[in-house]
């Protein structure tokens, strides 16, 4: 049996401001191609199907051309919810879906439960683990103690949801005896490495889980880090299929092809996938940055400017995407770093009177001191405002 591995596609999900879902569906409904050039089986999502709990109209359009692109390319699907999504929305109708080969696992009660699909070697069974939140998924685990391997008594903690999720998912699968197992789950594992787009999932305690936890199954398809990653031959990071923060300008997104044999683990083999629009960062003077030829190669990438000007330029963002139209993301750092000294309030404010303060403020903002001109103009303000505050 061949596996697709993907995660968090965060359908819905902007950058910066720009609306993704063009590149998300051009990128996604590419999968379906994968699928017949490589005589995929099964595709599995791991979690993080949305960006949020609610997903827009147009989001959950997206999603079901996406998926049905998939399906109609003969793949059958199998997806757990992630931190971003609701469980209860992503699994509605989960029961109906599963007749037509989308299966979704997003209750914590149900986690021992596979879906059973069958290759010419037998049984592969895929263990839905959704995102766990520690003190809800303890108390939805209590609630099952009629299972094989389960423990009365959940420890606290990801650690400790996710340790008693798989050893219920270790107990059914002893009980499958020549079954072969993918497990799905969303979690920080030790050893993986993070991004800036990822929404911490630390809740009262340590975030990450140790990796072997998930010993004792063929495949681990891991979601909720953004770059894709080995952590053993069998728990890997597919990462996102898009970079949704200029900290992963330099992931090469791709999917984890997994074989299944006879006796398992075959092979896992990388494969890229598509980029719409690239990301860089580029840095210096306004006018430089304007006018120098060697930026003309990111004319057309996402594009994370800092500008080192000593005196903060006006409207630098139009001006900049006058020649970058995909400029995003603008920082002022100076040369000689006055935007990013700190100093405490108490240390600031002593000995200033009110004018200083505002003068002080014009310059923080801008740069530069204020002439005598803009300095008379703070003068008369300040004047204003307190006849206006004695009036009252």
């Amino acid at each position: 049996m061949r596996v697709l591995h993907t995660s968090d596609w965060h359908v819905g999900r902007t950058f910066h401001g720009r609306d993704l879902l063009g590149d998300q569906e051009a990128v996604l409904t590419g999968l379906a191609d994968l699928v017949v050039e490589e005589r995929v089986d099964v595709v599995v999502v791991a979690g993080d199907l949305y960006d949020r709990a609610v997903p827009s109209g147009e989001a959950v359009q997206t999603c079901v051309r996406v998926l049905s692109a998939i399906r109609r390319a003969g793949a059958r699907l199998v997806i757990t919810s992630g931190n971003h999504d609701s469980a209860a929305r992503v699994g509605a109708f989960g029961e109906f879906a599963a007749a037509g080969g989308l299966h979704l696992r997003t209750s914590p009660t149900e986690l021992h439960e596979p879906v059973l699909l069958d290759d010419e070697h037998g049984p592969v069974a895929f263990y839905g683990i959704p995102y766990l939140e520690p003190d809800p998924a303890r108390q939805a685990l209590r609630a099952r103690t009629d299972v094989p391997g389960a423990c009365a008594e959940v420890p606290r903690g990801h650690t400790g949801v996710l340790t008693e999720a798989m050893n219920r998912v270790r107990a059914d699968l002893a009980t499958r005896p020549g079954a072969r197992s993918v497990v799905l789950a969303h979690a920080f594992v030790t050893g993986g490495t993070g991004s800036d787009s990822e929404r911490t999932i630390a809740v009262g305690g340590v975030e990450q889980v140790p990796g072997a936890v998930f010993d004792g199954v063929d495949y681990a398809a891991l979601g909720h880090l953004h770059g894709a990653q080995r952590l053993a031959e069998h728990l890997r990071y597919s990462g996102s299929p898009l970079a949704y923060s200029f900290s992963e300008a330099a992931h090469r997104k791709s999917v984890w092809l997994v074989d299944l044999d006879a006796d398992g683990l075959a092979e896992v083999r990388r494969r890229e996938l598509p980029v719409p629009r690239p990301l860089a960062a580029i840095e210096g003077e306004l006018a430089a940055l304007l006018d120098a030829p060697e930026h003309d190669a990111v004319t057309d990438h996402y594009l994370s400017v800092t500008l080192t000007d000593e005196v903060r330029p006006l409207d630098p963002m139009r001006r900049l995407q006058e020649r970058f139209p995909h400029a995003v993301h603008l920082e002022w750092k100076p040369a000689g770093g006055r935007a990013t000294a700190e100093l405490r309030y108490a240390e600031i404010t002593r000995g200033r009177d009110d004018h200083e303060l505002a003068a002080g403020f014009v310059a923080d903002c801008r740069g530069s001191d204020p002439g005598d001109g803009e300095r008379a103009l703070l003068a008369e303000a300040l004047r204003t405002a307190s006849s206006a505050e004695v009036a009252r």
